[in-house]
């Protein structure tokens, strides 16, 4: 495979240059070498690391646990149990948040039932005054 650019990585990945470049400082993907001294140059294998970066932040990881997930990735004496305990973590934060969200969403489906007459002055709206209420 022939070597390419940062510019064909961050097409082939959806992961923005500048993204990349930030990954490669904070060390979690390695500075790649560079072609003629100028030009990075990846391969396939930094897609498929990238790759791998980028779905575990959709799910919410964070890049110290990223960094930990790779670790695991590479083998050694780890197993598959330390992989799912970082899982169940960001699942239990995840249901949290949901939690959260729905919390949040029955304060406002509450809040925007007082809300009858929507041409009233801003002033005088029910929403309004419930949310200045100490």
């Amino acid at each position: 495979m022939k070597p390419f650019r940062i510019g064909a990585l961050s097409r082939r990945t959806g992961v923005h240059i500048e993204t990349i470049r930030y990954y490669e400082r904070i060390g979690l993907i390695p500075e790649p070498p560079r072609a003629g001294g100028r030009f990075r140059s990846y391969d396939d294998g930094d897609v498929a690391r990238l790759g791998f970066i980028r779905r575990c932040r959709e799910l919410g990881f964070s890049l110290d646990e990223i960094r930990d997930l790779q670790a695991l990735a590479q083998g050694g004496a780890h197993s598959c149990a330390e992989a799912a305990r970082t899982a169940r973590r960001q699942l239990a934060a995840i249901n949290g948040k949901l939690k959260d969200l729905r919390r949040m969403q029955k304060t406002l489906q509450a809040l925007t039932r007082n809300c009858v007459n929507e041409n009233e002055p801003a002033p005088a709206c029910p929403m309004l005054e419930t949310l200045m209420q100490v």
